[in-house]
């Protein structure tokens, strides 16, 4: 059986030989050099049947090679390495059309591996189109660690695909913005991106949140109105903290994954979902399974590719290079331009961040807001790690509004924020929020009287008849001689 001829280019002759030596000890034949232009003679030559190269040569980037590769020897795969380990470099490879993309240092396993791969099924890959690329400084998603590498590769192999995924991470730790980058270098970049928090909806109104209503379908609507499925046609529909979904919520979405089809509430005829669906959450769904609390087929429908961003404790070297970004936003924001010195960045480095990089962005947005010093010292971020630790639950803060009034009103709240201002233009919200209120208190109203609507009516201080309608328009269940 002849053998296998790899063309391997790195300016790093320490890195060639070692490259070399571990693919010939697994029977290759290796052709080393550490410049574009030797590599591109034997490119058209015909010579190689897969190709190692590091991103940054000499005398050419090989991103900007990768191109006239594939355009003369379409059937060559190319294995791209780079110790420029951003997203941003990740999709451009893969975009470009490398066969795989390892961020160095990377195990040599795991190279013999990937050529192994590469040479036994030398298929000409298609390539992709070209996406608009950002700069690296404006990019969502920051850090070179580890842990984010294997990030940038799975959302880079998932650019041609529409495949589900489910982000796993705790509260802070970026999945929006896992989940934009997914949208961004996918497919479905030229549609929409709905992003809709499923633990700020109101447990009643989800149904007619995510499929929209028709006129007339309840009390109070009193227009057709598009759901965030609807509104998502074409893009990407990201359901947030889906974990916090209600059982009965959780099978009509079973149903609109199985069938490819939703209906509007009030509805009669179908409509087609295309879309992505992109789902994250920082709870256990596994647990939540085995617990009953969450279904498992639904689970199985959304967990296809899933992603776990680490935690901001789990990755403490990117946090010098996240605090100069929040820096850098926070003057184009029009705040002071800051500096932290090196002793003062050991001790964001130290610290727990149980709120992950959001809560390091609102430190450093307060240090670029409340410190006149241009460079901020190891005693101010000491002293700000303090009161964030100790002063937010300190005796002197203010006590939670625990009545009703306060529950609503932080709860109206959230579900402003979760809208992205769509809420301002509904015209049903009144009728949308009573009717959240109404259904839980009338159904205790009945329960506390085994369902005895004239004692039940009579303790709401309503009309006998009135409540018979209440109870057939909020579709509530009377069942007599419970409690």
């Amino acid at each position: 059986m002849p053998e296998n001829t790899i063309l391997v280019a790195d300016d790093d002759g320490t890195i060639r030989t070692v490259v070399s030596r571990a693919l010939s000890r697994q029977g290759f034949r290796v052709q080393a050099t550490g410049v574009a232009s030797q590599l591109w003679r034997w490119i058209e030559e015909g010579q190689g049947d897969a190709a190692v190269i590091d991103v940054v040569l000499p005398d050419e980037n090989t991103l900007e090679l990768l191109p006239r590769i594939r355009q003369k020897r379409p059937e060559l795969p190319i294995i791209v390495m780079s110790a420029q380990n951003t997203l941003l470099t990740a999709v451009r490879a893969t975009e470009r059309g490398a066969f795989e993309y390892l961020p160095k240092p990377f195990d040599l396993n795991n190279l013999v591996t990937a050529v192994q791969r590469a040479v036994a099924t030398p298929t000409k890959r298609a390539q992709s189109p070209d996406v608009l690329l950002q700069g690296e400084d404006q990019l969502p998603i920051i850090g070179r660690s580890p842990a984010m590498q294997e990030i940038y590769r799975i959302i880079a192999r998932l650019m041609g695909t529409d495949l589900t995924v489910m982000i796993i991470g705790e509260s802070g730790t970026g999945k929006e913005l896992v989940a934009q980058a997914l949208h961004d270098f996918g497919k479905r970049r030229g549609g929409p991106f709905v992003a809709v928090n499923m633990a700020a909806i109101p447990r009643e109104l989800i149904e007619s949140e995510l499929f929209g209503h028709e006129r007339g379908a309840f009390t109070g609507a009193n227009q057709r109105r598009a759901g965030r499925f609807e509104q998502a046609e074409g893009g990407t529909l990201f359901l947030d903290e889906i974990g916090d979904m209600p059982l009965e919520a959780q099978t009509r979405l079973l149903r609109v994954l199985q069938q490819g089809e939703f209906l509007p509430v009030g509805g009669r005829n179908p409509v087609k979902a295309n879309l992505r669906i992109v789902a994250a959450t920082h709870r256990n769904l596994r647990q939540m399974v085995a617990q009953g609390l969450f279904r498992e087929d639904l689970f199985y429908r959304l967990n296809v590719v899933p992603i776990r961003l680490p935690a901001l404790r789990e990755r403490r070297e990117d946090i010098p290079a996240l605090v100069q970004h929040f820096l850098t936003k926070a003057h184009g924001e029009g705040l002071p331009l800051k500096m932290v010195e090196p002793e003062a960045m050991q001790l964001l480095r130290q610290h727990d961040w149980p709120g992950n990089v959001r809560e390091l962005e609102n430190l450093v947005r307060r240090l670029a807001v409340l410190y006149v010093e241009e460079t901020i010292g190891a005693q101010t971020v000491n002293d700000e790690l303090d009161e964030a630790t100790n002063g937010a639950l300190g005796d002197d803060s203010p006590a939670l509004d625990d009545t009703l009034r306060g529950a609503v009103e932080r709860h109206i709240e959230r579900y402003f924020a979760a809208q992205d201002g769509e809420v301002l233009s509904a015209a049903d919200l009144y009728a949308r929020v009573i009717r959240e209120v109404e259904k839980p208190l009338i159904a205790k109203a009945l329960s506390v009287h085994r369902g005895n609507q004239l004692k039940a009516a009579h303790l709401l201080g309503l009309n006998r008849n009135t409540l018979r309608k209440k109870i057939r328009e909020l579709d509530i269940e009377v069942v007599r001689g419970s409690r």
